[in-house]
C-alpha cells in the first residue's frame, strides 16, 4: 500500500483522519511537501514533446506503479484538492506520453482510495473533489474503491467528526482482513 499525501502542513486534520486509518497497517508513505515536483509545462502537441524534468516526479510515479492499492491524501483547499497534489496530478499527463513507463496499463485496476478534510460543509461541498478524482480514476483505468470527507477546520477538529473516525476505523479493519 503506498500513501501519497498532498497536505501542506504536518499534523494537520487530513493526517490525523490518515492515521487512524492506518493505524498497524504497513504502508509506504510520501509527502509531497517534502517533494520536489515542479507544475506540468504542457508539451503535448509541440514536435518536441515533454522534456525530462530534475525533480522528485519520476521516482514517486514509480512508486505508484509499484504498488496495487493507492491512497490519496488531500486536505480541501478553495474546494478543490491541495496545489501539492494538483501537480503530482497534472503531471500524470506527461507519464501518459513516456512509453518507458506504460502508464496507462500500469494504472488500469489499480485499488485507489482517497482521504480528504475540509472546513466549510465539507459533506456537500467537498463531493466535487471526490468527483474529480472519480473522474482522474476512470480516465486512467484505476478502481476507485472508496473515500473518507471529513469535517475540521483548525488542527485536532477532525476528532469531532465521529462518522469519519468510524469510517476510517472500518476501512482500517478491513485492510488489516486482507493482509490476514
Amino acid at each position: 500500500m503506498l500513501v501519497i499525501d498532498g497536505n501542506s502542513r504536518s499534523n494537520g486534520n487530513t493526517q490525523t483522519l490518515l492515521h487512524i486509518l492506518l493505524d498497524n497497517i504497513p504502508h509506504e508513505y510520501i509527502s509531497l511537501r517534502d517533494k520536489v515536483v515542479h507544475p506540468i509545462i504542457d508539451a503535448r502537441h509541440t514536435d518536441e514533446g515533454f522534456q525530462p524534468i530534475k525533480d522528485d516526479y519520476q521516482s514517486i510515479i514509480k512508486n505508484v506503479l509499484e504498488n496495487d492499492m493507492i491512497i490519496l491524501s488531500t486536505p480541501i483547499y478553495w474546494y478543490g484538492m491541495s496545489g501539492l497534489m494538483k501537480n503530482f496530478i497534472d503531471r500524470w499527463s506527461q507519464s501518459m506520453r513516456d512509453p518507458s513507463l506504460n502508464f496507462k496499463q500500469g494504472m488500469y485496476k489499480k485499488k485507489m482510495y482517497v482521504v480528504t478534510v475540509g472546513g466549510d460543509e465539507p459533506k456537500t461541498k467537498g463531493l466535487p473533489l471526490i468527483m474529480q478524482f472519480q473522474y482522474i480514476f476512470d480516465f486512467v483505468g484505476a478502481s476507485f474503491e472508496g473515500y473518507i470527507l471529513g469535517k475540521g477546520n483548525k488542527p485536532g477538529d477532525i476528532l469531532q467528526d465521529k462518522k469519519a473516525i468510524n469510517i476510517a476505523k472500518f476501512y482500517n479493519q478491513a485492510f488489516l482482513q486482507t493482509l490476514c
